[in-house]
């Protein structure tokens, strides 16, 4: 009875750390779906322009008409689109509403052996993703009749080798003596991008308006070369940080149904994808009203509008916000904004993940191999375990021994299973055996299994890393299926130190588990492959080891 227990326990630890495979690829479906259906909105809260939407201050400002739109559209097909490259990025620049309108990430290439790199903001029509910003008011720059159209002296920039950071001024003035300058800063080794807006008031009225910030893009995941089940298991929507809650997440499909109005001290608004993040920063002491929207042609769209803004007769003032456009690098995002790393989502063991990111980047650091540090990873975690698994092993080698006891335990009492329990609970309070801690490796393996997947999951640093051999990306399967087969294999020969099931349906369900895991975990990252097969060679050989000792020291008792 109770070997019967014990090992629908072990069966059972099995079943949950399935249960744990499918629970991840189940988690972006449940929790992060996102609506398809064409969406129509109120047209009283949103204008369109040449570059899609910019957002409503107050109630009074009139519809753009149709002629006005169209005017518009022709003034955006005859304005030049600003180039700016740095070491990093190569930045574009829409002089109609002086919106981003494409980043390049030099340093990331679109795929593995792609030699085109990463285009993360962009203005293609299926995939469009944009970081617009302006000054609304009744007197421009961007009214409800559309955008500001900027000039610029030059339609290239470059940051040169002897410069560190590299001013781009788009200038624009009204008839009224309103000057706009607006300023966009990028600086050598670094994916922020300062915005800051000079207003000089040199007419006779006062001018009123708001800065506003947001970023819009196309319900469509990018294609970034990883399996379906990675892409599922990442999320991929838009998030904002309040007081309240450092790190929010707005889904597309809340967007529709529960759009967020309200009003934020600080904060940042982001949209969030698999390895890269964009987010609007305001200024630090202002307080901005947030809001989020899906335009008529499907754009979702997270912003905010900034305070009001008075510039009197005579006077300048300056307001200002911070673009991060760029991979999600932990460090990076904390000195951007407080609370932006949290986009990074290790998941339910974040608190493993953490420390086993920490480890690996501190070998990496050495080694300079990323599959070698999950290598070293994997043993130093097994030497942090070494007793506890120890102690495990040496309770299933007595375990093993005492089956032909329990055999004839099982012969003497016959049908009477209260008797047999209660002599092989004796037997085992006698040799001093706990048939429970056989189960501890499989109760460990499990958070440190989820953490680890997470890391290998959401790490940018981990994307195209190549490990040896025939593993060019330990962030996507194993092109070949070898390290999974590896996988199952050692998890089989490690089964075969333990003590068979007695029940001859049980013995044959085990025997199936590492078929099953191996046919489970076919497309999981080879870099989780190369840990769970690693892990399970240092296993087998941990047990081996104690097994071979205890059959020794019998030996030589026996002897003396």
């Amino acid at each position: 009875m109770i070997e019967k227990t014990l090992d629908y326990f072990r069966i059972a630890l099995y079943v949950a750390l399935v249960a744990v495979a499918l629970s991840l690829f189940q988690f972006w479906q449940q929790e992060h779906q996102t609506a398809t259906t064409h969406v129509t909105t109120n047209t009283s809260t949103t204008y369109k322009t040449d570059s899609n939407y910019i957002p409503e201050i107050t109630n009074t400002i009139s519809q753009t008409t149709a002629e006005d739109a169209q005017k518009q559209k022709d003034i955006a097909t005859k304005t030049p689109v600003i180039h700016i490259t740095t070491d990093l990025v190569d930045v574009a620049i829409d002089t109609t509403g002086g919106n981003i309108t494409g980043i390049k990430l030099l340093k990331f290439p679109e795929t593995l052996h792609s030699t085109q790199p990463y285009l993360l903001l962009n203005n293609n029509a299926e995939t469009r993703y944009l970081a617009q910003s302006g000054l609304l008011g009744d007197a421009g720059p961007d009214t409800s009749k559309g955008q500001a159209v900027f000039t610029s002296e030059n339609t290239q920039y470059t940051l040169q080798n002897n410069q560190n950071e590299l001013q781009v001024s788009l200038h624009w003035q009204n008839n009224q003596g309103v000057r706009v300058t607006k300023i966009y800063t990028l600086h050598r080794n670094s994916y922020e991008i300062d915005l800051n807006y000079l207003i000089e008031n040199q007419g006779n009225a006062a001018w009123n308006g708001n800065l506003y910030l947001q970023l819009l893009r196309t319900n469509t995941p990018p294609k970034n070369g990883n399996s379906g089940f990675v892409n599922l298991a990442t999320y991929f929507g838009a998030a904002i940080s309040t007081p309240e809650k450092p790190f929010k997440k707005i889904t597309f499909k809340d967007m529709v149904e529960k759009p967020v109005n309200e009003s934020v001290p600080g904060g940042w608004a982001a949209m969030v994808q698999h390895y890269f993040i964009s987010a609007w920063v305001p200024e630090k002491n202002t307080t901005s009203q947030y809001f989020s929207r899906v335009t008529n042609d499907g754009l979702y769209t997270i912003g905010m509008i900034g305070p009001a803004i008075t510039v009197k007769p005579g006077e300048k003032t300056t307001t200002s916000a911070k673009l991060y456009s760029g991979p999600a690098v932990t460090d990076t995002l904390e000195k951007v904004a407080p609370g932006l790393q949290l986009t990074i989502d290790y998941g339910w063991f974040w608190f493993i993940s953490i420390i086993i990111f920490w480890m690996m980047q501190k070998i990496y650091d050495v080694v300079g191999n990323w599959g070698w540090s999950i290598v070293f990873v994997t043993l130093i975690i097994k030497l942090m375990f070494y007793h506890l698994s120890a102690k495990s092993y040496r309770s299933m080698s007595a375990m093993k021994k005492l089956q032909p006891k329990i055999n004839e335990l099982k012969e003497r009492f016959g049908a009477d299973k209260q008797k047999f329990t209660q002599a092989t609970l004796e037997l085992y309070k006698k040799e001093k055996v706990n048939p429970m801690s056989g189960c501890l490796p499989i109760l460990v393996q499990i958070p440190v299994f989820i953490g680890l997947y997470w890391v290998l999951i959401e790490s940018v640093q981990l994307r195209q890393a190549p490990f040896i051999f025939w593993i060019h990306d330990l962030s996507t399967k194993d092109p070949f299926y070898i390290l999974p087969v590896l996988m199952g294999l050692s998890m089989f020969l490690q089964q075969r130190l333990n003590p068979p099931p007695p029940d001859p349906m049980q013995a044959k369900l085990m025997m199936l588990m590492p078929v099953i895991f191996t046919a489970m975990f076919m497309n999981f990252p080879a870099g989780l492959m190369l840990y769970w097969f690693v892990n399970n060679t240092l296993s087998f050989l941990q047990q081996w080891y104690i097994m071979h000792s205890m059959e020794k020291s019998k030996i030589k008792s026996s002897n003396k």
